[in-house]
């Protein structure tokens, strides 16, 4: 899809689509109209049976500096109310990301500010860059991440989204790696390669497999076991083992073969 300002959603032809931010002038911070286009984008991609997985990216220097200033300023004018349907659109955005079918993978380069961390948290995966660098900078303005924050404190855990929210430090990628907020993190220089390397092995996987694990973590939850908890996970691997690509993983296995949602080597 082309018809976004803000935006560039690129469709691939091996099956994934890749979600670019992209205001550089602005550093990709957002405003009211990158955040609804960020819906409409990720209804599109919710509605799209054919994609595997979605890769978020920025687009230039830098991931996404937060909150764009002019917007801001316009916020601080507007009445209780106004703000609070702000709000609620951010949320929107946050909830579809995090709740999205299919696998999301985040990739940062350069400043991932204040509401950058929330898409970042949002997804299923994120790598990124040793020298970006991560802020949750809401208080140095007078401000909270209130709307990211219960995303925030799923992928860094309780006590490190305490010191980071309540300090503003600015942290590296190691460090965010170390506290759960990247999975990896490279050389800048070798990034882009480590991308196509993830994507390269996300292909390998079944997509209904992909969906249905992701369905069976967001249940799993914290790992609380339940009879009920018990109940859906056996259900899950019964319904998974008799589902079309269910079937045809166990018999390219059993056979040595590739299964057919591989791409199949050309023969010499």
């Amino acid at each position: 899809m082309s018809d976004f300002n803000t935006l560039e959603l690129i469709t691939d032809s091996r099956g994934f689509a890749t979600l670019w931010l992209s205001r550089e002038a602005k550093n990709n911070a957002f405003n009211a109209e990158m955040i609804r286009e960020l819906i409409i984008a990720l209804d599109h991609v919710q509605g799209d049976a054919s994609l595997r997985f979605l890769v978020l990216r920025g687009r230039g220097k830098h991931f996404s500096a937060g909150a764009d200033l002019a917007w801001m300023q316009q916020s601080a004018e507007l009445d209780y109310h106004t703000n609070l349907d702000d709000a609620r659109e951010l949320a929107e955005l946050m909830y579809n990301l995090a709740k999205l079918k299919i696998p999301t993978l985040a990739v940062v380069q350069g400043a991932a500010y204040g509401g950058a961390l929330g898409l970042i948290s949002c997804c299923d995966m994120a790598i990124g860059a040793d020298d970006a660098q991560f802020c949750l900078s809401e208080v140095r303005i007078g401000l909270a991440p209130a709307v990211i924050s219960p995303f925030v404190v799923q992928a860094i855990g309780e006590r490190a989204a305490r010191r980071y929210a309540l300090t503003a430090e600015r942290f590296g990628g190691q460090r965010a790696r170390d506290i759960g907020l990247l999975a990896e993190s490279y050389p800048a220089v070798e990034l882009d390669t480590q991308v196509e390397q993830w994507i390269t092995n996300l292909l390998q996987n079944s997509p209904a497999a992909m969906r249905a694990s992701k369905d069976l973590l967001r249940e799993v939850g914290n790992g609380a076991l339940t009879p009920a908890l018990r109940r859906y996970c056996e259900n899950a691997i019964a319904r998974i083992r008799v589902s079309a690509e269910g079937q045809e993983g166990l018999r390219a296995f059993l056979q040595k073969r590739s299964p057919g949602w591989q791409a199949q080597e050309p023969r010499s």
